[in-house]
């Protein structure tokens, strides 16, 4: 099952828990990535720039 299958499932079925379990364990085992460090000198850049970038993937896939 794609996790896009197993979001819709979990989203239908919310009294399964084990549909539930699934769907969080695969999301926490994406990797992820550092945009920024609090010290960053420009870390409003780069956050900018992250949200942008999700903006337009996200305006992509419609």
């Amino acid at each position: 099952m794609s996790d896009a299958e197993l979001k819709h499932y979990f989203l239908e079925h919310r009294q399964n828990k084990s549909a539930f379990q699934a769907h969080l364990d695969r999301i926490n085992q994406r990797p992820r990535s550092v945009i920024a460090r609090p010290d960053d000198l420009d870390f409003d850049e780069k956050i900018q720039a992250a949200i942008r970038q999700k903006l337009e993937a996200s305006s992509g896939n419609r």
